[in-house]
């Protein structure tokens, strides 16, 4: 269990997310405080919610009644966490990149690259999440220049990296990619460290790097 400076933390970000009309904030509002569980988003971000709303929504999310009873249980939840718990294993990582249509990033990662889109969130749409295997891409819009010039392919700034095991994989990725029609920012090639890679470039202008084995 985060210590309770951590949880003070996440309650002022909940009720910065409210302010600022953070809609995936809302979902979570209505599952954890029962006086929202009648209203939907639009409602909820409209209502009057403020600091000791966040408090309790934190509480209610780790199975407290509210933040009193949190606060009297956190010390001890924390010291005995500390003594027994293993070590914290990160079981999967997600790359977001920023993108200014979130329908048509989905479509390109769907159709070119062979991607499902997992979610699709917001209305309209700000936020989603397109998967393949293990791999999952978070799509971010934003409505402005992230980059205020093409310093990403001056500078081969990665936005992503995705590997695979085999070299029979990456280079059958690369051939089914270049079959789909997708923009290189580098073909596939053997690095002098022993990896085959190659990089897409996506309508964004976002880096993806594929790499595998080279033999």
């Amino acid at each position: 269990m985060p210590n309770l400076e951590n949880l003070k933390k996440q309650a002022k970000q909940y009720l910065r997310w409210h302010r600022e009309r953070y809609y995936p904030v809302a979902a979570q509002i209505r599952a954890a405080l029962p006086r929202f569980q009648h209203l939907d988003d639009t409602q909820i971000l409209e209502s009057s919610f403020k600091l000791n709303d966040a408090q309790e929504l934190v509480a209610r999310q780790l199975g407290f009644e509210g933040w009193q009873a949190l606060k009297s249980g956190a010390h001890v939840m924390t010291t005995q966490s500390r003594q027994n718990a293993p070590r914290p294993i990160l079981s999967s990582a997600s790359a977001q990149l920023f993108v200014s249509d979130i329908k048509a990033s989905c479509g390109f990662f769907a159709d070119k690259l062979g991607f499902a889109i997992d979610f699709v969130y917001g209305d309209p749409p700000f936020y989603g999440q397109v998967i393949r295997d293990k791999a999952q891409l978070a799509l971010r819009l934003v409505c402005e220049p992230v980059f205020v010039d093409d310093i990403r392919q001056r500078e081969h700034l990665l936005s992503a990296s995705i590997t695979v095991d085999t070299a029979s994989e990456i280079k059958r990725l690369f051939l089914d990619f270049q079959a789909a029609g997708v923009d290189f920012h580098q073909t596939l090639k053997k690095e002098p460290w022993g990896a085959r890679n190659f990089i897409i470039l996506d309508p964004d202008g976002n880096l993806i790097l594929f790499a595998g084995p080279a033999d």
